[in-house]
C-alpha cells in the first residue's frame, strides 16, 4: 500500500511510521508556489491556508503513486474537522482513487481511531505495533529535543546556515533508525553536531527572546509561514514554537492514564482569556503566550491564517493579554497572497520595539 501525509514541518516520523509497518510511504516534496497554486486552484475560496497548501501536497503525492492519504483531524468550530473529508470529495472529482484515513484525538473518538490503527498496522501483531509506537515516539522526543537546542543556537552561530545544516544531517541520521541501539547511537552523534557548531559570545542582556503562537500548521510548517524560525534566528533571536510533533503526540494519542501532556498546562494557563474549548489551537494560543511570559520571553509573533475563526477570537483578545502581561505581540495574517517583503519589514520594526523596552527596563534596573 502506497501512503501518503502532511507536508508539516519535518515528515520524518510519519515517514517512519509508514515504511516499519511495511507500507511504501510516498512523502510530499516540500511545499513551493506549485503546491499553493495546485491547492488554490482546486480549494473552495473560503477555505484557509493550511487547507490550500495540503490539498496541494496531496495533489503532488497522488502525482507519484499514493494510495491512501494518512492525516489528523479537529473539532469544534475549526473547520480542520472536515477538511479531511473535503479533501476527499475534491480529489475524487479530480479523478483520483484515493482513501483518506483520518485520525482524530482516541481520547474523542476511541473506536474510529483503533479502526484506522487495524488497517495501518496490517499483519502485524500488537506486540510489534507497541514496539514500533514507543519507538516512533522517541524518535519524535529527540528529534523535537534537537530542533529546540539549534532554535536558540542559530541566532548566535559564527557560520551563518550551520544550524540548519545541523537539522538536515538529524534526520537524516534518526531515518536510519530502526531500534533501541540505533536510537542510543544517533543520539550521540546528532549532539555532538549540535556541540560543534560554533558560536558567538553575546551578553545575556543582548539575547532576545521570540514565541511564535498560533494555528499549528503555519506554526510548524516553514513554506507556509515565510521560514519564520530562520528569519528570526538569522536576526538574532532565540525561538520556540508554541506546537511540536512529540507535544502533539502526548495530548492526542497517549491515554491520560500514562502520560500528563504538557498541552493540558498550556489549556490552563489560556483558561484565563478563553473559557472553554472554541476549536482549533486559540486556546492554546492564549495559553502558550502565558506559559512563553512565565519563562521570560521577550515577545511573541502570532501566525495566523488569514480568516480562521479561532485564531481571530484570539487576535482580538491580544491587546487585554499584552496589557496584563506587558509582552508584545506581533499577529501575522498568512495567505496565498501574503508579501515577504512587507511583513520583514513588520517584523524588523518590531524586533526594533523590543530591543528598545529591553533596553529601557535594564537601565532603570541599574
Amino acid at each position: 500500500m502506497k501512503v501518503t501525509f502532511p507536508h508539516m514541518g519535518s515528515t520524518l516520523v510519519y515517514r517512519k511510521l509508514v515504511k516499519m509497518l511495511g507500507h511504501e510511504a510516498i512523502s510530499p516534496p516540500r511545499p513551493s508556489q506549485r503546491t499553493i497554486d495546485l491547492g488554490v486552484k482546486h480549494s473552495p475560496e473560503f477555505a484557509c491556508f493550511p487547507m490550500k497548501v495540503i490539498m496541494g501536497s496531496y495533489i503532488e503525492a497522488l502525482e507519484k503513486g499514493a494510495e491512501v492519504i494518512l492525516t489528523s483531524g479537529g473539532h469544534g468550530p475549526c473547520r480542520a474537522g472536515f477538511y479531511g473529508e473535503m479533501h476527499k470529495r475534491i480529489l475524487n472529482n479530480l479523478g483520483y482513487d484515493v482513501d483518506v484515513w483520518v485520525f482524530d484525538s482516541i481520547k474523542r473518538d476511541y473506536s474510529n481511531f483503533m479502526n484506522i490503527v487495524r488497517k495501518l498496522k496490517g499483519n502485524h501483531s500488537w506486540m510489534r505495533l507497541w514496539t514500533i509506537l514507543k519507538l516512533l515516539y522517541q524518535v519524535a522526543k529527540d528529534v523535537d529535543g534537537f530542533e529546540m537546542q539549534l532554535q536558540t543556537k542559530r541566532a548566535y552561530e559564527i557560520r551563518k546556515g550551520d544550524s540548519t545544516r545541523v537539522w538536515d544531517k538529524i534526520q537524516h541520521i534518526y531515518d536510519g533508525v530502526q531500534d533501541e541501539k540505533d536510537l542510543k547511537e544517533a543520539r550521540k552523534q546528532c549532539q555532538q553536531l549540535i556541540d560543534d557548531v560554533a558560536l558567538a559570545e553575546v551578553g545575556e542582556e543582548q539575547k532576545i527572546r521570540i514565541g511564535i503562537v498560533g494555528e499549528i500548521y503555519v506554526v510548524m510548517e516553514s513554506a507556509a509561514n515565510m521560514k519564520m524560525e530562520e528569519t528570526l534566528g538569522s536576526l538574532g533571536c532565540e525561538v520556540r514554537r508554541s506546537h511540536y510533533l512529540s507535544e502533539w503526540i502526548e495530548h492526542n494519542m497517549i491515554p491520560k492514564v500514562f502520560s500528563k501532556s504538557h498541552e493540558e498546562e498550556i489549556l490552563k494557563k489560556g483558561e484565563k482569556y478563553i473559557e472553554i474549548q472554541i476549536g482549533g489551537h486559540a486556546k492554546e494560543t492564549m495559553g502558550n503566550i502565558v506559559d512563553f511570559h512565565d519563562q521570560g520571553f521577550d515577545g511573541i509573533i502570532h501566525l495566523m491564517p488569514f480568516g480562521c475563526l479561532p485564531e481571530l477570537v484570539s487576535q482580538s483578545i491580544m491587546p487585554k493579554l499584552m496589557d496584563d502581561l506587558d509582552i508584545p505581540v506581533l499577529t501575522i495574517a498568512l495567505d496565498e497572497q501574503t508579501g515577504i517583503s512587507n511583513n520583514l519589514t513588520r517584523i524588523e520594526a518590531f524586533l526594533d520595539l523590543i530591543r528598545n523596552k529591553k533596553r529601557n527596563r535594564l537601565s532603570k534596573v541599574s
